[in-house]
């Protein structure tokens, strides 16, 4: 299956040091071979970059880890390949516009006789069940909001039930965000944690690599990082409940709801 990396943050922050770690996986300390991609919003605006090589072997990964942007919400993606040929237009993150704003979504997981009718509004560009399911849970949002972004919290509680109806299909981990927010949905496998003063010192579980945060941090800095497994070894990090959506913002979980 596929590997899941987010990060939300009370102040724009560069995903380095996880960033590294998380490459790795993609073809070097585990088998996601079948492309890779990373998006960073920068207030209203998106950098997105994806590549089909390998994340661990990708001249496109590189220019990545040597050029560090700063965002609040980030989300990357390793491929594994289950439905849909290996290609860029199957490579995730997936972005469209709703409300006037990008969405993005990535998913890790394979779901099964999910064939939803779309009524033009968001179209798969490739042909991943992935790129589907982000498509018709857009499709339901502007059904059920109408054409203005509606408040967190109506709209959370909404996200989950679309979750737990496209979750009944099979196995359904994602990240989803549209740049005030990070969603987190949790089927089988997903951790995160929460890095706030007192800063202290990680370490890579996949690379022998350490970071003191108290050097390239200040004390209001506050960020999580979303995981499909954890990234860090000397760091606890807390496992989402399997049927669980979560939403982070300013760096913490704002909300859950149980879909399973």
């Amino acid at each position: 299956m596929c590997q899941l990396l987010g990060m939300n943050g009370n102040t724009p922050t560069d995903i380095c040091f996880s960033f590294e770690g998380f490459r790795t996986r993609g073809g070097l300390t585990d088998v996601h071979k079948d492309g890779w991609g990373i998006a960073f919003f920068e207030g209203p605006g998106c950098r997105v970059f994806l590549d089909v090589a390998p994340s661990a072997h990708s001249a496109v990964a590189e220019l990545v880890r040597h050029y560090p942007i700063h965002s609040k919400n980030v989300i990357a993606h390793i491929r594994k390949a289950t439905q849909g040929r290996v290609a860029l237009e199957n490579t995730h993150p997936f972005q469209r516009e709703l409300w006037g704003r990008y969405w993005l979504f990535a998913h890790n997981g394979n779901l099964k006789d999910f064939a939803p009718t779309l009524d033009g509004s968001f179209v798969p560009v490739g042909d991943t069940d992935s790129e589907l399911a982000f498509c018709y849970l857009l499709q339901r949002l502007r059904d059920e909001f109408g054409h203005a972004m509606p408040l967190r919290r109506p709209m959370f509680e909404f996200l989950a039930g679309i979750t737990r109806e496209i979750a009944a299909h099979g196995e359904f981990n994602f990240l989803l965000s549209n740049g005030n927010c990070l969603y987190a949905h949790c089927a089988t496998k997903l951790a995160y944690i929460v890095r706030q003063a007192p800063f202290a010192t990680a370490h890579l579980k996949d690379q022998d690599i350490s970071v003191d945060f108290s050097e390239v941090t200040s004390p209001d800095d506050r960020v999580a990082v979303i995981a499909t497994l954890p990234l860090t070894d000397n760091e606890a990090w807390t496992t989402i409940e399997p049927g669980t959506l979560m939403v982070f913002h300013s760096g913490v979980p704002a909300a859950a709801a149980r879909t399973g």
